[in-house]
C-alpha cells in the first residue's frame, strides 16, 4: 500500500523561524499550557517550557520531528493510521478544532486533550498551527489502583464527551447498561468541575418509596411524621456548593418527579414537614441503565423532567464494544485485589478466554470474576481452569481488539493488502477490522 508522499524523511532540524513566528513562540512560553508550533507538514518547529517539561522526556530532540510520531509513534499522519487528525479538520473548517488522543510521554500512555489551531498569513493561507495539550487526569491509560481505566476507542469516545461537558454547569445524564461504571464517570464529571472542592453526594434512587425518597432529598422538620425526633436536613442542603449525583433515575416514584423538576427548575425546595423555602446549590448528573423515551412514551416518565436532565447525555459503552480493554482491565482489578500483599497475574489463554465472553454484568462482572479466581490461584496465576462457564459472543462485537473472534490475525493478512484495489479503509472493513488495528498490522509485517 502506497504511502503519502506529503511524508518526507525527518529532518534533523527545524528551519529557521521567521520573525513572526518567532514572536508567537516568545508568546507562548508564558502560557502555562504545554503548547507546541507546527508547520502544514506536521513538522514541530517549537515547543514552550511547560511543552518541554511534561512531554520532552529527558534529553530526546522532537523538534524537528512529526508530531504523529513523536505523540503516536506513527509513520504515517493521524487519519492515514485509522484516527481523528485535529490538522486534516482544522484545514478543512479554517479554524480551530480539539480531540482526544492517547500520546505517548515519558509517563508512558496517557490520554491528552488537543486543541489545535491555525495561523494565517495576510494572504488568508494556513502557514503555521498551534497545539494546546491537557494531559486528562480523570482517566489512565494504563492499569490503575482507582478510577476510570480505558483506551478502547469507544470508551475514549466517553471520555471525549466527558471533558466537554465537566466544566459547564449543564445537568448530565449518563446513560448505559448496568456495570458500565456510571458512578465512576458522575465521580470524574465532578473531579473535573469548578465544584471539585464541593461534595459529591450519590442518591441511590432504587428501592426509595414516595414517602422516603422526599424525606432523604429534601430532609425533614422535627415532628413532621413518626420517628421524626429531630430535624434532619437533606442529601440536597448536604450537595451545597457541589454536585448531586442521582443514580438510576428512571426508578423515582411518578409523583415524586414534579417535586424533582420544581427542584431543578427553581433551585427552590422545603423540607417535609416544612414552610421555610430553601435554596439549592449543585450541578446535577444523572443516571439510567432505563431507556427513559420510551418511558416517556408509556407516561412512566415525566416529558418535562427526561427534557431538562438530558441536556448533556453520554453513552457509556458496555463492556463487550471494549474488548481492547478487558486486558488492562483486567491488571487494574488484579492489582485492587492483591492489596500490595499478593501479587496476581492471568494466563494468556485465560485472558483469550475473558475478551471472547458477552459479559452482560459488564465491568462489574469481570471485577467478579477476576476476584473469584484469584481465590483459586493459588500460584498467583489466574489460568482457564479457574474462570467459570459463561456465555461467549455470537459474532463480532463492535471494537477494536486485535484478538476478537472472526478478526483475521497478523498472518492472516496475507496478501490481502496487495490484491485489493479499494482504500485502506475500505480494506478494513471487507477484514472486519478498524483502519487502525489494520495500520498496526500492516506496520507490523512491514508492509507500510
Amino acid at each position: 500500500m502506497p504511502i503519502d508522499p506529503t511524508i518526507a524523511a525527518v529532518p534533523a532540524v527545524a528551519a529557521p523561524l521567521s520573525a513572526q513566528m518567532q514572536s508567537l513562540v516568545s508568546f507562548l512560553e508564558h502560557e502555562a499550557q504545554p503548547m507546541i508550533v507546527l508547520d502544514p507538514g506536521y513538522n514541530i518547529l517549537a515547543a514552550n517550557d511547560a511543552y518541554r517539561r511534561q512531554f520532552g522526556g529527558t534529553g530526546k530532540p522532537f523538534i524537528g520531528q512529526k508530531c504523529y510520531r513523536v505523540s503516536h509513534h506513527y509513520d504515517l499522519p493521524c487519519d492515514q493510521a485509522g484516527e481523528h487528525c485535529p490538522m486534516k479538520k482544522a484545514q478543512e473548517l479554517r479554524g480551530p478544532d480539539r480531540v482526544l488522543h492517547i500520546h505517548h510521554t515519558p509517563r508512558g500512555p496517557e490520554h491528552v486533550d488537543v486543541e489545535l489551531r491555525p495561523i494565517f498569513d495576510e494572504h488568508g493561507v494556513i502557514t503555521a498551527y498551534v497545539e494546546r495539550l491537557s494531559t486528562v487526569r480523570s482517566a489512565s491509560a494504563r492499569p490503575s489502583d482507582d478510577g476510570l481505566v480505558g483506551r478502547a476507542p469507544a470508551f475514549n469516545q466517553a471520555l471525549a464527551a466527558l471533558q466537554r461537558v465537566a466544566p459547564s454547569m449543564l445537568p448530565v445524564l449518563l446513560l448505559g447498561e448496568s456495570g458500565t461504571g456510571k458512578e465512576l464517570f458522575a465521580g470524574a464529571v465532578h473531579a473535573t468541575s469548578a465544584r471539585a472542592g464541593g461534595p459529591l453526594v450519590v442518591v441511590d434512587c432504587s428501592g426509595l418509596s414516595e414517602t422516603l425518597f422526599e424525606s432523604e432529598l429534601f430532609g425533614h422538620e422535627k415532628g413532621a411524621f413518626t420517628g421524626a425526633a429531630v430535624r434532619k436536613p437533606g442529601l440536597v442542603e448536604t450537595a451545597q456548593g457541589g454536585t448531586i449525583f442521582l443514580d438510576e433515575i428512571g426508578d423515582v416514584p411518578l409523583a415524586m418527579q414534579v417535586k424533582l423538576l420544581r427542584l431543578i427548575e427553581t433551585g427552590t425546595y422545603r423540607r417535609v414537614g416544612g414552610v421555610e423555602t430553601l435554596h439549592a446549590d449543585f450541578r446535577l448528573i444523572a443516571a439510567t441503565h432505563k431507556p427513559l423515551d420510551a418511558m416517556v412514551a408509556r407516561g412512566e416518565f415525566r416529558q418535562d423532567l427526561y427534557y431538562r436532565i438530558n441536556a448533556f447525555p453520554i453513552r457509556l459503552p458496555p463492556l463487550r464494544e471494549r474488548a481492547d480493554d478487558i486486558s488492562l482491565l483486567a491488571d487494574s482489578f488484579l492489582r485492587r485485589a492483591g492489596g500490595g500483599t499478593r501479587a496476581l497475574s492471568i494466563d494468556p489463554d485465560a485472558l483469550a478466554v475473558l475478551q471472547r465472553l458477552a459479559w452482560p454484568g459488564n465491568i462489574r462482572e469481570l471485577r467478579n470474576v477476576l476476584e473469584r479466581a484469584g481465590l483459586f490461584a493459588d500460584d498467583g496465576v489466574i489460568r482457564v481452569a479457574h474462570l467459570p462457564a459463561a456465555p461467549v459472543l455470537s459474532g463480532l462485537a463492535p471494537n477494536d481488539s486485535d484478538d476478537k473472534p472472526g478478526g483475521p490475525s497478523g498472518d492472516a493478512l496475507g496478501d490481502a493488502p496487495a490484491r485489493f484495489a479499494g482504500t485502506r479503509s475500505e480494506l478494513a472493513a471487507s477484514l472486519g477490522i478498524s483502519e487502525r488495528t489494520l495500520y498496526r498490522r500492516l506496520k507490523q509485517q512491514g508492509k507500510l
